[in-house]
């Protein structure tokens, strides 16, 4: 048995799946794995469906209808993951950008060392990237000062993929809420359990541009977060003001 669950969101990853989660499966503290297939062309569920006939307790896959982005999955997976009990839930790339042996520090980060919320981050000391053009680098860094700016939390890599969520965050955030499914979900998500009062804790990784695969990156994703992060600020400051108009109006 685990404790722990990696959810691994898919479409046409038939190059990677099967490698990644063997390499998650070789990890010397046991994980188990969750894949959130969109409906894959490419037959990726078919692999995973494989797999399962002799990882049946280990490997577990969730077969969406179709394609609808990157924060439905995720949310998908996280309510089957609470059902099912998982003290530790994480978050992962299926193209090996997130090295799976980090899936260590993400665990102990939570499990040992008080973090709520575990975030794998490229930009603290000891993280990095390898095989991104200036363009963006500069862009991902770009952002990740411009959320900290709109946002006012510390976190220096808002849009971080890897991640391990205590169950009680997921718990405790409202799962039906969440409005955004690109870059910004991740954003949306650490703003979120950031206002509830977690706490938040960067582990340094390295992250590894896809080498299989096809990036899923777009524009309209980038466009997405640049837009939602002064979304999500709005809605947190217009609360406060009620309330603040409230008090001014019985005082």
């Amino acid at each position: 048995m685990s404790d722990s669950l990696v959810i691994i969101p898919t479409y046409n990853e038939k190059e990677n799946v099967a490698q990644i989660i063997a390499a998650v499966l070789a990890l010397p503290q046991a994980f188990h794995v969750l894949i959130v297939d969109d409906n894959s062309p490419d037959g990726t569920a078919d692999i995973v469906k494989e797999i399962q006939k002799e990882k049946s307790e280990q490997v577990h896959l969730l077969s969406r209808a179709g394609k609808e982005g990157l924060g439905k999955a995720y949310i998908a997976g996280f309510k089957w993951a609470i059902q099912k009990d998982y003290a530790y839930i994480f978050e992962m790339d299926a193209d090996f950008s997130h090295d799976p042996n980090s899936l260590l520090d993400l665990h102990r980060a939570c499990s040992q060392e008080g973090a709520d919320m575990s975030i794998g981050s490229r930009y603290i000391k000891g993280g990095g990237v390898v095989n991104w053009d200036w363009y963006r680098l500069a862009l991902s860094y770009g952002g990740s000062i411009y959320v900290r700016m709109i946002t006012g939390m510390s976190v220096k890599d808002a849009t971080a993929g890897f991640v391990c969520y205590k169950k009680e965050v997921l718990q405790t955030i409202d799962l039906d809420n969440i409005k955004f499914v690109g870059y910004a979900f991740q954003i949306e998500m650490k703003y979120n359990a950031h206002k509830l009062g977690f706490k938040l804790k960067e582990v340094p990784i390295t992250f590894k541009d896809r080498e299989e695969g096809v990036s899923k990156m777009s524009t309209s994703i980038v466009g997405e977060a640049i837009k939602g992060v002064i979304s999500m600020r709005m809605s947190a400051v217009k609360p406060a003001q009620k309330a603040s108009e409230q008090v001014q109006k019985f005082a």
